[in-house]
């Protein structure tokens, strides 16, 4: 901290970033924005009925985006905790503040948008989990996942995943996460075994609940294969290409979550027909040409400001006082 720096004040930037997370946080984003590209520009719910779609891409990356959701909480609430800060009214007001954007999102843009049911989980369920030991949050994060996997539904995960992904800061695991890549490779296997057969199922199941059943669990499975492989390759040669791609998306999650549905109207506009029936290359096409134009944006952004201009504005709802944003701000 810096010595002019009272403990309550805001930082621009964390004191160790871990690069980890801003890189799959940007992997989430692109996976995410693939899943509601058509569901974006139909006004409507997810479309399914695609073999890879539904394979590779539906369920598969919001669970990445709960997970780092519950991560970045907890490292945040230690955070304000070491600056002397009052922790818990800090988060309360980033949960409010969230649910504020999440709201005027709902409400101008888009009604499948996630942002107001993550503001009420963490709610509902992260803050008061914060005066709970850390054993109690990891058995509570184990009830809701296998609760998760019984009952189905985003409903259910995306507790879950906070709780996890909280249990993960208090026990240490997060800031080792970078440590070894042999750990997330074994990982990845052991996911692997069990996503085979439901995805199987979920392919050629006999009867919706098998479908459904095989479904939540292979999407869980396969996000954290997707996750432990990217753990794995930031231990290669390839680990500057994927920091170079993946973090400036990431760092600007919320500014590109919140843009995209922009983007896509805009694309729905232009493009025409019925979204539902688009070909697959058409859904590809407009997420390569978003996701190409947001990074080049943040990439851009980020070389003059410290945040994005939304999670600049979330991280002075949060703290209450103006952060710096200009990188020659003192």
């Amino acid at each position: 901290m810096r010595p002019d720096c009272s403990p309550s004040a805001p930082e621009s930037q964390s004191p160790a970033r871990i690069t980890a997370l801003d890189v799959l946080r940007g992997f989430a984003l692109c996976g995410i924005l693939l899943a509601n590209i058509q569901a974006i520009a139909g006004g409507g719910d997810v479309v399914t009925g695609r073999a890879w779609l539904d394979l590779l891409v539906h369920q598969r990356f919001f669970p990445i985006f709960s997970l780092l959701f519950g991560i970045g909480f907890s490292l945040l609430l230690e955070s304000a905790a070491r600056r002397g800060a009052r922790p818990r009214l800090l988060l309360l007001r980033r949960l409010l503040a969230l649910l504020a954007i999440g709201l005027a999102h709902f409400v101008l843009l888009w009604r499948g948008e996630i942002l107001t049911f993550y503001a009420l989980a963490g709610l509902i369920v992260l803050l008061p989990s914060t005066w709970l030991p850390r054993w109690a949050v990891a058995a509570l994060a184990a009830v809701l996942v296998a609760t998760a996997l019984l009952v189905g539904g985003f409903y259910t995960e995306v507790p879950a995943l906070f709780l996890l992904g909280s249990a993960l800061v208090r026990y240490g695991v997060i800031a080792r996460i970078e440590d070894s890549a042999r750990v997330p490779a074994v990982l990845a296997l052991l996911f692997a075994a069990g996503a085979v057969p439901a995805l199987w199922v979920q392919v050629g199941g006999a009867n919706d609940h098998a479908v459904r059943f095989a479904s939540v669990v292979g999407g869980l499975l396969l996000a954290g294969i997707y996750v432990c492989l990217i753990l794995v390759l930031l231990r290669t040669p390839l680990r500057p290409l994927l920091h170079k791609v993946f973090t400036p998306l990431g760092r600007m999650a919320l500014t590109n979550y919140l843009t995209a549905t922009l983007l896509v109207l805009a694309a729905a506009r232009l493009i025409g027909g019925r979204p539902h029936e688009w070909a697959s290359t058409t859904v590809l096409l407009i997420a390569a040409v978003i996701l190409i134009a947001q990074w080049s944006f943040s990439a851009l952004w980020l070389s003059r400001f410290h945040q994005g201009p939304v999670e600049w504005l979330w991280r002075w709802a949060t703290w209450a006082q103006r952060p710096p944003l200009s990188r020659s701000d003192p």
